[in-house]
């Protein structure tokens, strides 16, 4: 019998799987600058170029999900490349040529080259060693990179040929790398509980129950986006109307919520598997929601900026650990893969919901709703991170001591 086993983090594995993961999704990142440019040297609305990078993003989702069972498989390495190279075909055109419907069309088709690029990282993150840790390095990768990008787009000017030209490079740059990606692991035929997963079940764990976790945790992840993107949403308008805040200090918080997330990284990077995933994850949604709860009591704007920048580093410290959760529930990224593209379905349906609620029932209800989805969503997640810690116990090699990867681990 061939067990379904991770394999450590090298360098060449790490440039891989977080670059083509970031490449993937930094488009989520720079929609501002993208409608920015799109208006400018296109000549549409505002609102059409919303709508457009809203299909893109759309169709970034349902690739991602439509294509976990390629990236979760032997074709994780076909299925990188392909998607790299349409992302980079799409966005190429789009930043070349400056006809809006060609654009616009050619934009729809990044968006999808994107998301079997989300697929494939996302898959690949589980291939690896110690879900905690490298889902923590994925988030620092990722702030960083979009930080770079976001400073970089402004210097060189708000124009197509940099918004969008930028992400084809890097996405026809990340092709060459894909050879470095953990391949998905491959178990024997014969072994019984290996017919939907490739990783070995702890005792007293079905495929159904193993299951009915990942597809919860899709879910779950879903909602959990409305609610927190939902605030980011409103976050600006709510700080004017409702806290005095003024647009220098928006910016602020912009930037401090972003050197926020990097230090959140920072620290789940460090810490790795010593505190468990179980605990951790409970305090930040709980945490979570008493500071979307505060935000939204808040009228005065030095405390509302403080709550919104610390209610961001706890998001980014939440969001490192459910994907590691994802991925610590079957090494072959079964859940990790379409994790990103359930949150991008979520995040897209967060401005409306944000703007519908507050318009009907004020801030404050507003706080309360958000703070009663994260305790709402607080059990169930905490459950399949209890979960995800078994399963991953269960791919240790065999004859070895699930911890004994990390000296310092505690299992919760």
């Amino acid at each position: 019998m061939t067990a379904a086993v991770r394999v450590p983090l090298t360098l060449g594995r790490g440039i891989a799987t977080f670059s083509v993961f970031v490449v993937g999704y930094i488009t989520a990142n720079l929609i501002p600058l993208m409608i920015i440019a799109m208006v400018d040297d296109l000549g549409v609305t505002q609102t059409v170029a919303g709508a457009v990078l809203t299909g893109s993003l759309l169709a970034t989702a349902l690739v991602c999900l439509a294509t976990t069972r390629w990236a979760a498989g032997r074709s994780r390495h076909l299925l990188g490349r392909v998607s790299l190279v349409v992302m980079a075909t799409g966005f190429g055109a789009a930043a070349l040529v400056h006809s809006a419907p060609i654009a616009c069309a050619a934009i729809i088709v990044g968006g999808i080259g994107a998301g079997g690029a989300v697929a494939v990282g996302g898959a690949a993150l589980a291939a690896l060693n110690n879900p905690n840790r490298v889902s923590g390095i994925n988030g620092l990768v990722n702030r960083t990179a979009v930080t770079g990008v976001l400073a970089l787009i402004p210097i060189l000017g708000l124009h197509m040929t940099n918004a969008f030209g930028i992400v084809a490079v890097l996405a026809l740059a990340t092709v060459f790398t894909i050879a470095w990606l953990p391949s998905a692991p491959a178990v024997d035929e014969d072994e019984p509980s290996a017919a939907h997963t490739r990783t070995p079940l702890p005792e007293g764990v079905t495929e159904k129950k193993l299951a009915v976790a990942g597809f919860s945790l899709l879910v779950l992840f879903a909602i959990w986006a409305i609610g927190e993107d939902s605030l980011w949403a409103v976050s600006g308008i709510m700080g004017a109307e409702h806290a005095s805040l003024t647009e220098q200090q928006m910016g602020l918080a912009l930037s401090l919520s972003t050197a926020g997330g990097i230090a959140a990284a920072l620290v789940l990077t460090a810490l790795g598997s010593r505190l468990g995933r179980t605990v951790p994850t409970a305090v930040l949604l709980g945490f979570g929601a008493a500071l979307k709860l505060g935000s939204c009591l808040a009228t005065d704007s030095t405390t509302y900026l403080v709550l919104i920048i610390a209610w961001n580093t706890v998001y980014a410290a939440a969001f490192i650990y459910v994907v590691a959760i994802a991925a610590a529930l079957d090494s072959s990224g079964r859940w990790s893969a379409p994790l990103l593209g359930t949150y991008l379905v979520g995040s897209a349906f967060a401005p409306l919901f944000g703007t519908l609620v507050t318009g009907a029932v004020g801030y404050v209800a507003f706080g309360f709703v958000l703070a009663g989805i994260s305790l709402a969503l607080l059990v169930p997640i905490v459950w399949i991170a209890r979960l995800s810690t078994r399963t991953e116990q269960a791919s240790a090699l065999p004859g070895q001591d699930p911890a004994a990867r990390y000296t310092t681990s505690v299992v919760v």
